[in-house]
């Protein structure tokens, strides 16, 4: 059994209840504390970090009811719930309105019980996070904010990887932040100095990419007007970012690979070579040993790129991340916009801890740059995030739409958490752009 570290004092006058909700919850793996009345339970408060109180309605001199409030007004760190052999409805409409997360009428199961536990708990968690990113600086050296074992196993990797020269391949979802890992590797490695170039594969034409990449020299070409150097000697005695590096073709693979065994560049219309010292950083959002197999992508310069290989999470597998990081974008363009700094209800952060970004981190800050330019108060509620990231009840119909149907709707919700960049749509739906237009026009 997993210990769970989360402080729970439990206040009642009644022995017995106080022993048997001791022995349940130490079970669980939870530290207990207890008292046999308010007064008690005021002066463990004030020596002890508790994380949720439990209180009986009904108690001698001081109720359960003050004892709420006193939490709430005190200790904004610590959730409070109720528990009462005398339920009423008027009983549990004031406990919920003077501030207790639940409401449970004796005699309840352990399950019952344990649920409403960590409910509370997972609550506090949440509005934890959440503060966690506007009180916590970046990490300039990375630029990566989290504190998710996900992260923290990629800045490890990080750490590794920039005390070798060896080459790295970065993988993930579009949106993850491949670019700041890679960033990271460089500014910590012994290369921080000279320049970090990063290329763009997928977004230069295959005719121009060689040019763009090695140079060219003058007259090698229609339009080379003048001798040019290409991004490898841009970055000599640095590092080269190959994103979408998926992207390039067979015969272009050949000729960084030549770069790779080489350490040296031919630029187009040359005949000379000339050595370039680079460290080459790919990334890809492609199940790059898929293409191998495929026979779109060469085994050679696969095995080459992944000496060290670092795989980006999904946002939806940081997990309290999404608030952290939703905080920290708040407040930035709250203070780029000159507004007041966000918060978000309990309803919102909920909404977006669940939501499964598609977009990743990049989707994430579009989405929250839209709310602070569209939010007229400074809370975000539930309803003010776009309708695909709020809880829907399943509708009958659901069940009755056609495939087509299905795919419009989620081409359209993936538009909209991109702000109908069809760019980043295409990428996110794993098709091109003109695929995607074709798509949007059976609409």
């Amino acid at each position: 059994m997993a210990d769970k570290q989360e402080k729970i004092l439990v206040v009642d006058d009644a022995p017995e209840t106080l022993e048997v909700l001791r022995r349940n919850l130490t079970s669980r793996g939870y530290q207990v504390l207890t008292a046999p009345g308010v007064d008690d339970a005021l002066r463990v408060l004030d020596s002890e970090t508790v994380d949720l109180v439990i209180t009986d309605y009904k108690m001698p001199r001081v109720s359960g009811l003050d004892l709420v409030r006193h939490v709430r007004e005190n200790y904004q760190d610590t959730e409070v719930m109720m528990i009462t052999g005398y339920a009423s409805i008027g009983g549990a409409v004031e406990a919920v309105k003077y501030g207790a997360e639940d409401y449970l009428a004796k005699p309840f199961t352990d399950e019952e019980l344990f649920s409403a536990v960590e409910h509370a708990l997972d609550k506090l968690h949440t509005r934890r996070a959440s503060r966690l990113g506007a009180q916590e600086p970046i990490d300039e050296t990375y630029g990566i904010l989290g504190k998710s074992k996900a992260i923290k196993k990629v800045f490890g990797f990080v750490d590794k990887a920039a005390g070798t020269p060896a080459t790295v391949l970065i993988t993930g979802e579009s949106g993850t932040g491949k670019e700041l890992v890679a960033r990271a590797i460089h500014y910590r490695s012994p290369r921080a100095s000279a320049p970090f170039v990063p290329v763009n594969c997928g977004s230069i034409p295959e005719g121009l990419l060689e040019s763009e990449l090695f140079g060219h020299v003058k007259g090698a070409f229609t339009g080379a007007i003048e001798t040019r150097a290409g991004f490898f000697q841009t970055a000599d005695g640095g590092t080269i970012f190959l994103d979408e590096i998926s992207e390039t073709s067979l015969a272009m693979q050949v000729k960084l690979l030549r770069v790779l065994q080489d350490k040296e560049v031919c630029m187009v219309g040359d005949t000379r070579t000339r050595k370039v010292d680079v460290r080459i950083v790919a990334a890809t959002n492609k199940d790059l040993l898929n293409h191998v197999k495929k026979g779109l992508f060469r085994d050679d310069l696969f095995f080459r790129l992944s000496v060290i290989t670092i795989a980006v999470p999904r946002l939806a597998e940081r997990g309290d991340d999404v608030l952290i990081l939703a905080q920290h974008f708040a407040d930035k363009f709250a203070r780029e916009m000159d507004k007041k700094p966000l918060r978000f209800s309990d309803g919102a952060l909920k909404a977006l801890r669940n939501y499964d970004w598609p977009g990743n981190v990049r989707e994430l800050e579009n989405a929250i740059q839209r709310l602070v330019v569209m939010t007229d108060g400074d809370v975000v509620s539930a309803t003010d995030l776009p309708s695909l990231m709020r809880f829907s009840a399943p509708r009958q119909r659901g069940l009755k739409r056609s495939l087509a149907e299905v795919e419009k709707t989620h081409i359209k919700a993936v538009l909209e958490s991109v702000s109908g960049n069809k760019t980043r749509a295409a990428e996110i739906l794993g098709i091109d752009r003109k695929t995607l237009r074709e798509k949007l026009k059976e609409d």
